[in-house]
Order: structure tokens, then sequence, then C-alpha cells
């Protein structure tokens, strides 16, 4: 048997134990995934890689408003009720206006998967990953997906070397891409 957790005064668990979970399947049926399973097996929110420390919750960034309110639309389901209370979302198209920034900063589905970076288990990309992730699946593919995680902080030294602190106002389609990313960008 597996240790209990113990837990840091922030309420992270304390290097060298694990975190016991019962394993869950989730199958999925959306309009781009049939019958796709996988399964839970830690705590949303917890476990972690190690260098994967993203600043914003997939609640969080859907509150803010993110791939122009479009990417979660038909996949509800999947995911806590609680995600879309506040989720900016767009049934019918993509609107830049919902993003927090109110700025266009994605690419087409069609880009990604012609750059390869679009696996089958996840056919909506990264933040699906994400999402999957963050409820508690580990897969062959996180690795990879914490690396184009991690890539993105070049736009971060960018905000850093041309705005001051704080001013929302410069390079918003860069600080959009970013919350895209779960890095949180009103604070750089």
């Amino acid at each position: 048997m597996l240790p209990r957790t113990s837990k840091s005064d922030e309420g992270q668990p304390t290097p060298g134990f694990v975190e016991e979970m019962k394993p869950q399947e989730i199958i999925v049926s959306d309009r781009m995934q049939q019958g796709y399973r996988y399964l839970l097996t830690k705590p949303a929110g917890r476990c972690f890689h190690p260098d994967f420390a993203p600043e914003l919750t997939p609640r969080q960034m859907l509150e803010l408003g993110v791939f122009g309110g479009k990417y979660m639309t038909d996949c509800r389901e999947e995911f806590p009720a609680a995600w879309f209370a506040k989720a900016k979302l767009s049934p019918a198209r993509t609107n830049p206006d919902l993003n927090f920034f109110k700025e266009n900063a994605s690419k087409p589905l069609s880009y990604w998967i012609e750059k390869g970076w679009i696996w089958p288990q996840d056919p909506r990309g990264w933040f699906q990953w994400y999402c999957r992730y963050y409820m508690g699946r580990r897969s062959e593919d996180d690795e990879r997906q914490i690396k184009r995680w991690k890539g993105m902080q070049r736009h971060i030294a960018q905000l850093k070397k041309n705005c001051r602190k704080g001013d929302l106002l410069c390079r918003p389609v860069q600080r959009q891409a970013l919350l895209h990313w779960a890095y949180d960008s009103r604070n750089m």
C-alpha cells in the first residue's frame, strides 16, 4: 500500500509521498471524439509533474475568456459543471470579444494539425490535454505537452523586456496567447 499524503503548509503534497486514488474511467462522447476512454489516476488539480506549474486552472481560464469562447462548447459533460458557471462561451463561432484581451490569439485547428501538434487522444489540442491532465489523467503525451507549455516562456521574456509591469495594453495578443497556455499574463 502507498503512503498517505502528507501536506505542507501551502496545501501541496510533501515530496516523497504519493496520493492514493481509485482510478475512474471517463468515456468521451462529443463532436470530435466518440467512445474515447481514459482513466483519472490522480486527484484533480494535484500531483503535477515537477516541471509543470500552470498559473491558471482550466476554470479560471474559461472565466477570463480564452479561445474566443468556442473551445469547450460541445464537451461540457466531460468536465465539472463549476468550470462553466461563469465561462465565456460562444457556441455559434469564435468571438474574440469574449477573450480577456479582446484579441484573436489563436490559429485555426487545421494549422495545429498541419504542424503535427495534434494527437488523436486530444483532437482539440493543448488545452484539452491540460483539462484532462488537471482532472487526473496521465498519458504518454504528458512530456511533450509540458515541453510545449514551457516553450511559451519565451513570450514572458518578451513581455518583461518590452512592457512595463501591469501595462495590459502592451502586447495584448501575446498576453492573450499566454492566457491560452495557463500563464497569468495580467500579472506580468
